[in-house]
C-alpha cells in the first residue's frame, strides 16, 4: 500500500472564523479569519476528489456549480459535486439546499440582483453528525455558525448568484446556465453495510463511508481512497491517522479503530468499497 499525508493549506475568507474546531490552530491575532482547509496531494497530482474542512462566522454566497458535462463544454475537467459532513452547528444554523418551489430563470436572476434570492432559497435547519449532498447545479449557500468537512470533486469553480452587498464578483450568466431553479429533492438517508460502516452519500461522482469503531478491516480497492479520521484513535498499517489530516490510500491497506473512532472513507466509484472486516 501506498499512503500518502495530504498537504493542508489554510484559506482566508471574510465569512471565517478565529476560533477554529477540534486540532487546528486560531489565526495569529492581526490574521484575516480562516474560511477553509484545503488537503491536497504533496506530488501535485491532479485527484478527483478534494477534502476540505469549512468553518463558517457568516453565510457563504448563494452560489452555483456545473456538472461534468457543462464543465467539459468549457474546458474544464470536471464538475463539481460536494457534500457536508457537519461536525459542530451552532443553534439555529442552517443551508440553503435549493429553491421553496420551482422558479424561472428570469424570476432567479432578477432576485439575485435585487437581493430576495435569499427569500426563494430553501433555508433548513442542520444538526452535528448529518451528511447533505449537494448536486452539481444546486443553487446553495453553507449558512453560519458551522464547522463541517467537505467532500468533492476537485474543481475550484464557483459562480456566486448573491453575496449579501460583499465587494466580490457574481456571475450571474455564467450561474443561472447550470442552475436547476427547483426544489431539492435528493434522498440523505444512509445505507447501513455492517455495525461499523455505513455508506452516506451515494452519488453518481463518488461515493463517501463512514466507519466507526472499534473494528478492524482490510481495504482493497483498485483506485484511490480518501481516509478522514474525524476523532479517537485509527491507523492504517502501522501509520497513525491523526484527527484533522487527510490521507490518500492506493492498493490495499490494513486499518484498525479504537473505541468511538471515526473514520471517512471516500472514493471515486459508485459502490461501496471492497472491505473485509475481522
Amino acid at each position: 500500500m501506498t499512503l500518502t499525508k495530504l498537504e493542508t493549506r489554510r484559506v482566508h475568507k471574510v465569512w471565517g472564523q478565529r476560533q477554529l474546531w477540534g486540532p487546528f490552530a486560531d489565526p495569529a491575532p492581526g490574521e484575516e479569519p480562516i474560511g477553509e482547509v484545503w488537503f491536497e496531494d504533496p506530488r501535485g497530482i491532479d485527484r478527483g476528489l478534494l477534502i476540505k474542512y469549512l468553518f463558517t462566522q457568516e453565510k457563504l454566497s448563494i452560489q452555483v456549480h456545473p456538472g461534468d458535462e457543462q464543465a467539459h463544454r468549457l474546458g474544464l475537467p470536471r464538475g463539481k459535486d460536494e457534500a457536508w459532513v457537519v461536525l459542530k452547528a451552532e443553534p439555529g444554523a442552517t443551508i440553503a439546499m435549493g429553491l421553496k418551489q420551482p422558479e424561472s430563470l428570469t424570476t432567479v436572476r432578477a432576485a439575485a440582483l435585487d437581493g430576495t434570492l435569499q427569500d426563494l432559497v430553501d433555508w433548513r435547519p442542520v444538526a452535528a453528525n448529518r451528511t447533505y449532498f449537494s448536486p452539481s447545479g444546486t443553487i446553495h449557500a453553507i449558512g453560519a455558525g458551522l464547522t463541517v468537512i467537505e467532500i468533492q470533486q476537485n474543481s475550484d469553480t464557483t459562480y456566486r448568484l448573491f453575496d449579501y452587498g460583499r465587494d466580490r464578483e457574481l456571475h450571474l450568466d455564467d450561474g443561472l446556465a447550470v442552475s436547476s431553479p427547483v426544489p431539492y429533492s435528493f434522498d440523505n438517508s444512509e445505507r447501513q453495510l455492517s455495525d461499523h460502516r455505513a455508506v452516506i452519500v451515494a452519488a453518481p461522482t463518488f461515493t463517501l463511508e463512514r466507519v466507526v469503531g472499534p473494528c478492524a478491516f482490510r481495504l482493497s480497492a483498485s483506485e484511490p481512497v480518501w481516509l478522514v479520521p474525524v476523532e479517537g484513535d485509527s491507523a492504517a498499517d502501522d501509520q497513525s491517522l491523526d484527527p484533522g489530516s487527510a490521507w490518500l490510500a492506493e492498493g490495499a491497506a490494513s486499518l484498525r479503530l479504537g473505541p468511538g473512532a471515526v473514520l471517512l472513507l471516500a472514493h471515486e466509484g459508485t459502490e461501496p468499497l471492497a472491505i473485509d472486516e475481522y
